[in-house]
Parts: C-alpha cells; sequence; structure tokens
C-alpha cells in the first residue's frame, strides 16, 4: 500500500465498502491485523474485531445516496469495494434498486475520486466481481481470459461496475483491480448473516430437512472458504502495480460436484446431531432458474497467484467441519 499525501508517520487509510456483509466482515478483521485506519463503511453497524494493530473508524451509511460514497472515501488510499445488492441475481431481474447498488455505488465511487484526482497514482480500489461475470462456462478450467457474455441481469451489474473500474484505472483518476469471486461459503458470526448454496444446505441439514438439488449432483463449484478470500484482498493490497488495470480470478482450482458437497454436509451435520442423515434429493428447477446453475466451474487462479503468492489455505473438509461447527452452535431451540 502506498500513501496519498499523508504527513510522515500517519497510518495509511484503508476505506471498506460494506464491511458489515459476509465477506465485507472477513475482509475487515483480515485488515484489522494491520498498521492502518481502518474505516468500515456499511448501510447497518460494521464488526470489528476487539483485538488488532489497525485504528478504527465505523460509519453507518446509505451509499446509494448523493454524497455518501465521496465522504466515505475522502482521504483514503486504499478503497474495498464489496457493496452488493442482498437479493442476489432474482432481485437484479426485476429489481430497480438493484442497479443502484451493483452499478450506482461504483459511479460515484469514479466521480468522487475524479473529484480529488491529485498529481501521481490515485488510490488503489479493489473491487468484489464475480466469476460468473462471463456467463456461460467453457468445458475446461476458466482464468479470464474468457470472453464476457453475462448471462443474468446480476452479472450484467458485475461487469458494467469492473468496466467503470478499468476506465477510471486508464483515466488515472484510480489504480483499480478486480477480483472475480468464486463460489464463497463459510460463517463469519452472526453479525454478519452467511449466504451462498453451502450454509443453505447447511442450515437445511440441521433443520432435518433434505437437501435438494436441481440436478444429478454432479454439477460442481469452486468453493473456497471466505477467510481465504478475505486473505485475497490483502494479498492484492501489497502488489497494485502488478495487478492494477486489470481483473483476476480467485478460486481453489477444483471443481467440486455439488451431489458430493451435500452428502458431506448431510453426514456432517448427523454425526454432530446423532441422527441419521438427512436425504439428498433431485428436483425439479424453477423456470426462472439460470442455464448458468447447470454448467460446472474450476477456476485457474494461477495468474493472481504468480503475482502475489495466495493461494487457498483451508482444505474443503475442514472449510465444511468448521461452517458446520458455527451454523450448529447458532441453532435457536425451536430448531
Amino acid at each position: 500500500m502506498t500513501s496519498q499525501e499523508r504527513e510522515p508517520g500517519a497510518l495509511p487509510v484503508v476505506t471498506v465498502l460494506g464491511a458489515s456483509g459476509f465477506v465485507g466482515s472477513a475482509v475487515l478483521a483480515a485488515f484489522a491485523r494491520r498498521p492502518v485506519l481502518l474505516r468500515a463503511v456499511a448501510r447497518r453497524t460494521s464488526h470489528v474485531p476487539a483485538t488488532g494493530a489497525a485504528r478504527t473508524q465505523v460509519r453507518t451509511a446509505d451509499l446509494t445516496r448523493a454524497g455518501q460514497v465521496a465522504d466515505a472515501v475522502a482521504g483514503a488510499d486504499v478503497v474495498i469495494h464489496l457493496v452488493t445488492h442482498s437479493g442476489g441475481w432474482r432481485a437484479a431481474e426485476s429489481d430497480p434498486a438493484s442497479r443502484a447498488v451493483n452499478v450506482g455505488v461504483m459511479e460515484m465511487l469514479c466521480e468522487a475520486l475524479s473529484d480529488r484526482r491529485r498529481d501521481g497514482p490515485g488510490p488503489l480500489v479493489l473491487y468484489a466481481g464475480a466469476a460468473s461475470q462471463i456467463g456461460l462456462p467453457p468445458d475446461r478450467p476458466v482464468d479470464g481470459s474468457e470472453p464476457d457474455r453475462p448471462e443474468t441481469a446480476y452479472d450484467r451489474h458485475k461487469l458494467a461496475a469492473e468496466r467503470l473500474l478499468k476506465e477510471a484505472t486508464a483515466d488515472s483518476v484510480m489504480r483499480g483491480v478486480s477480483l472475480r469471486l468464486p463460489t464463497v461459503f463459510g460463517h463469519v458470526g452472526e453479525h454478519a448473516p452467511d449466504r451462498g448454496v453451502v450454509a443453505f444446505m447447511i442450515r437445511r441439514a440441521l433443520a432435518g430437512e433434505p437437501l435438494t438439488l436441481w440436478h444429478d449432483g454432479t454439477v460442481a463449484r469452486d468453493l473456497v472458504h471466505v477467510d481465504d478470500i478475505a486473505e485475497a484482498f490483502t494479498a492484492a493490497a501489497d502488489h497494485p502495480d502488478e495487478l492494477s488495470g486489470n481483473h483476476w480470478l480467485l478460486g481453489a482450482g477444483r471443481g467440486d460436484p455439488l451431489g458430493a458437497v451435500c452428502r458431506t454436509v448431510s453426514r456432517l451435520v448427523a454425526d454432530r446431531l446423532g441422527k441419521p442423515p438427512v436425504p439428498v434429493v433431485s428436483t425439479a428447477p424453477p423456470k426462472d432458474a439460470p442455464a448458468t446453475d447447470f454448467r460446472s466451474v474450476t477456476i485457474d487462479s494461477s495468474p493472481f497467484r504468480s503475482v502475489t503468492g495466495w493461494r487457498p489455505r483451508t482444505p474443503l473438509h475442514t472449510a465444511l467441519e468448521r461452517t458446520v461447527a458455527a451454523l450448529a452452535q447458532t441453532r435457536t431451540p425451536s430448531n
């Protein structure tokens, strides 16, 4: 990380937008271990670990409102953009608020940084893109060289925001880096509700409900624990010059069949509860299910790894065990 017109000895300022979310909470915890001034910004109050080297500021803001983004990033050396509409791809198809969050916040960020532009490199902006932006994946590991043909409104939003980031980088407004995320899972505490297919299946198993798949279980996803994703952001922050201006894929390099993952979840929950495993069954998909849900994805993240040295360190089975244990502890008596 580099300074932006700071007084000698002043801490670099790292602003995390979307700091109270699932990935945001993990990223916040990772940067809290560093000697920085860490500014956590989100609609809800963010939870910052009590121990760590960082000095912290916690702000609540609606980043879709005029002026809120500019205030949040004032004086920042590093901006980590993790804001995304909570409704996911379904909401993006019909909810106008989805674009305001997924694209509008980036528009306002670019405008704010353009207004404060000075001589020298702009602040580093790390953006959470999505591996699914390419649309239907090829029958080989994706590595970031594929053409982007997004299939859903959500992925079109993510791609539009990423293009704004790259354009602003070309104009020297910022040093933008897009980290396209795989299927992220895990648990970061009750202050940040988990999301995604793995947590959904674990909660169903804990409730004694069958685990349902829209296919025969052979469809695979590249699954990475949220703590490893957080470490990718810290790694990116240490290599701005090498990464700036491009998008980079994150992944474990595995295609984990979801049927096998669900059966593992079922067994882990059964062992914890002392009950028989819940069944894993196939069911008819909804009519609006995107075609990408029926294509396997494996990600080759070697370009990012070669620059940063990052790699996922949490084995899949260990990550599933940790997630099951955490979610089991949060169950209410009615479960």
